[in-house]
């Protein structure tokens, strides 16, 4: 019998030990009263896209009471097809959705901007501008068609140009909108408190009344902010048009350097890391395909020139080419020129220059100056001449050939016989024998020579 009771003892304590907490646990849960804020800066390209999606179902799974997209973006560069998929997410989505355009100065331009006839709620910074929306897409969702148009003269308005907070204000494009505008993220989380949204009431503020009488409004929703993960950052990133320009000129530039120093170092795979982020960049961005030509041309016209190791006619083509490129290499959006800042262009073109006139020609003469040993033999032999040195060509001398300069303003033709003068590199520079100068080499030994029966 005493088993028997302490075995119902146990088993009674058991239950209340696992029970109670539970319902103690229940009683006093409180709502989560959590806002989710996504910043979405740059072009809407698909990285912007995705990332608005995962925040819808980030938020959705966490239970938040909203999500805010703060949004500064000059222009779109997905298709609409991917706009109005877009459009059918967010105002399908299982949690509210809303839309801040800030901070001060932010701008939301291009058809993305038809996402504030979608949202559940919008607010507008004081400096922001919204506009370009194009052609009101048609999007169809679950429940049907979607109107993502605007009302009336805001339509016209947002078509093909952009307004400012009074014009948006006036025409009531936001939902939340005074004469002051929503000017911080804080404000935007403030201005959702007590509306419903979705058919439920949002919590986010209290009003407090302080010691001097005064009140004051404190945020009691707990601001999640997020951002791109670093590899989604790094290809958005590299999707803007100044760094996708940079990096193309960077890797062209470190490629051809490769191309003329034994083996693959270090050079060449930063070069076609460069090259390779480039063009993830220009495959998002609106390109001329033939600013890309021009400019892969100049490349090929610098590389000219850096083979013979002194800058000359293919090197000013090649600068012509990169400023041509440089200018004209990524198309406009409405509202915005994606021509790279003034900054960035001096930065590339002016890198480029000093590149291909002062770098690498030195890191070529360096490169194979040291390669004369062994080869002073043929510093005063006569060659022939295969083809034209004007002022470089082909010269045979003894058994091989070799490439050939002429140190002397006079070319020399093929057939014609030559002196080796001296030895740069891997290149001979020779002279005609008409007028040739004697090498200090031949007249030290003529000297020794003379003067040694007079001291025998």
């Amino acid at each position: 019998m005493r088993r028997l009771a302490i075995t119902v003892l146990a088993s009674l304590a058991a239950l209340s030990l696992f029970g109670s907490p539970a319902g103690a646990q229940s009683d006093d849960t409180e709502p989560d009263l959590s806002v989710d804020v996504l910043q979405v800066s740059g072009l809407f390209d698909d990285i912007l896209v995705d990332s608005v999606n995962d925040a819808i179902e980030r938020a959705d799974d966490d239970g938040a009471q909203a999500l805010i997209l703060q949004i500064n973006s000059r222009g779109t560069v997905v298709s609409d097809d991917v706009i109005e998929q877009l459009l059918v997410d967010v105002a399908e989505a299982p949690v509210p959705v809303a839309i801040w355009v800030g901070p001060n100065g932010a701008r939301l331009y291009g058809t993305a901007a038809q996402l504030l006839t979608v949202v559940d709620a919008s607010g507008m910074a004081p400096g922001a501008r919204v506009g370009y929306a194009g052609v009101p897409l048609t999007p169809t969702g679950a429940s049907g068609p979607i109107d993502a148009g605007f009302d009336g003269a805001a339509q016209d308005a947002l078509r093909n140009g952009s307004l400012g907070l009074s014009e948006a204000r006036a025409l009531d494009i936001f939902t939340e909108i005074n004469d002051e505008g929503v000017p911080t993220i804080t404000s935007m989380v403030q201005v959702l408190d007590g509306r419903e949204l979705d058919g439920n009431v949002v919590e986010t503020t209290e009003f407090v009344v302080l010691e001097n009488g005064q009140g004051r409004n404190d945020t009691t929703a707990t601001v999640r902010f997020a951002k791109l993960d670093l590899v989604q950052q790094l290809f958005h990133t590299v999707a803007s048009p100044p760094v996708a320009y940079l990096f193309l000129l960077t890797g062209l530039a470190l490629l051809i350097f490769e191309f003329y120093t034994a083996g693959v170092g270090l050079a060449g795979v930063i070069g076609a890391v460069c090259v390779v982020l480039a063009c993830t960049g220009l495959a998002v961005l609106p390109t001329r395909t033939w600013a890309l030509v021009v400019l892969i041309g100049a490349m090929v016209a610098f590389a000219i020139d850096v083979q013979v190791g002194i800058p000359r006619f293919w090197t000013g083509v090649g600068i012509v080419g990169t400023i041509i490129s440089s200018l004209f290499l990524f198309e406009s959006l409405p509202g915005n020129s994606l021509r790279p800042s003034w900054i960035a262009l001096l930065t590339g073109i002016g890198g480029i220059t000093l590149t291909f006139i002062v770098g690498m020609p030195n890191m070529v003469r360096t490169r194979f100056a040291t390669p004369t040993i062994g080869r002073e033999w043929m510093i005063g032999e006569e060659g022939k001449v295969i083809t034209d040195v004007d002022p470089d060509g082909v010269v045979e001398v003894g058994e091989g050939r070799w490439r050939a300069r002429t140190n002397r303003a006079t070319p020399v033709v093929a057939g014609d016989v030559v002196r080796v003068a001296a030895i740069d590199g891997v290149t001979l520079e020779v002279e005609p024998l008409e007028g040739a100068a004697k090498d200090y080499r031949e007249m030290r030994k003529k000297d020794d020579a003379e003067s040694a029966p007079a001291e025998s």
